[in-house]
């Protein structure tokens, strides 16, 4: 029986670089973006992707949707036979990319799940941040995506940004509420070096808000979203019954899956690597027949590594780690395992043990990162 898998395709294509980003992405590199298609297709037959059954499917970026959608297709041609019934396939889109034919296409070679990347209804900010996109642009490709068909769509907003108010968020929460749909992203803005955002808070051109007025943020969408019948299903997602993000929920779930692409990562048998972040390298190696001098082995995991790292994963999730979930992975009881630190982090009020999970409580949602720290 084959193996069931997530698979991430990573696109590193963009018009321009969004001042805050500082994933592995290229603008203005049209050039490659053909040789680029071609490499990502060989290296789905170097990994053996026929060995596995592909449960979820996620093209992220970069921005994917900047590709002529014909390469989309072409990539999706070559997996479509081991995609399994039902399977949820992502697409990341910029509302300043796509098109109704782009849409079309993304339907008809089985892309099911839609994501948009919003981050701000109010254009001012937008152009701020590096945006490529105004609020009416997005409006248009949310309406013709759903006129084409599309019933699971995902919107990206962001908080803590420079200039943004908490009257601002909350109209930008309410206008994607009024759209309804089945799932809201919700990021904070965190400041990256090597970024066009850190040189300008470094020079004085911008201001970061205060951590105290972020969290505030935070807790507002938190409670406008559920008034409205959004599940808050881990940090920050948020989805209507039965939307929530299959491919991520598998993620924190620590299940294996394999990343295509530059830079994308895998997990596969207890090891996490990745490619090469030089897209040129990339390309080149796999034209050579050179496979493995892309990868990089990040972690090669032990027994405790594996325990440790599937603490910090679950308690991404709202309803945190099911202790008897934990029993059948690793035949032992986490409460037991993680006597101290759970009960340091228990009467630091971060974590709660609630019948069968061991969950982040509300202080715990503000402060993750020192739950986190007890398990590295």
């Amino acid at each position: 029986m084959k193996k069931e898998i997530g698979l991430y395709i990573h696109i590193p294509f963009c018009m321009q670089k969004c001042n805050y980003c500082d994933f592995i992405s290229f603008a203005n590199q049209d050039r490659f973006m053909e040789r680029y298609k071609e490499a990502v297709i060989k290296e789905i037959r170097n990994k053996n992707i026929s060995n596995y059954n592909l449960k979820t499917i996620y093209i992220g970026g970069g921005t994917p949707s900047i590709l002529d959608s014909h390469y989309i297709s072409d990539i999706i041609d070559e997996i479509k036979e081991y995609i399994v019934d039902r399977a949820e396939i992502t697409i990341e889109i910029n509302p300043g990319t796509v098109n109704e034919q782009k849409l079309k296409q993304y339907k008809s070679i089985g892309i099911n799940r839609i994501s948009i990347g919003l981050q701000s209804t109010n254009d001012t900010i937008l152009k701020e941040i590096g945006r490529i996109h105004t609020f009416q642009d997005f409006l248009k490709v949310y309406d013709l995506s759903r006129k084409i068909g599309f019933d699971n769509i995902n919107v990206d907003l962001m908080i803590g940004l420079p200039n943004q108010t908490l009257e601002i968020l909350e109209q930008s929460v309410k206008e994607v509420i009024k759209l309804a749909p089945e799932h809201i992203s919700i990021y904070s803005l965190i400041l990256e070096e090597n970024t066009k955002m850190w040189d300008m808070v470094n020079q004085g051109k911008i201001e970061l808000i205060s951590e105290e007025l972020e969290r505030q943020m935070y807790w507002k969408v938190k409670k406008m979203l559920e008034e409205h019948g959004y599940i808050h299903y881990e940090i920050s997602n948020f989805a209507k019954k039965g939307y929530e993000s299959k491919h991520n929920l598998d993620c924190w779930g620590q299940r294996e899956y394999i990343g295509i692409g530059v830079a994308a990562h895998s997990y596969l048998d207890k090891t996490r690597f990745s490619n090469t972040i030089n897209l040129e390298e990339y390309i080149n190696n796999i034209n050579n027949g050179n496979f493995d001098k892309n990868i990089i082995i990040n972690e090669r995991q032990t027994e405790e590594d594996v325990k440790k790292e599937y603490m910090i994963l679950g308690t991404r999730k709202i309803d945190g780690i099911s202790i008897s979930n934990y029993k059948s992975k690793f035949g032992e009881n986490p409460i037991v395992t993680y006597k101290q630190e759970l009960k340091k982090l228990v009467q630091e009020e971060l974590l709660e043990i609630d019948g069968d999970y061991i969950k982040l409580t509300n202080r715990g949602l503000d402060l993750a990162n020192l739950v986190w720290q007890e398990f590295i």
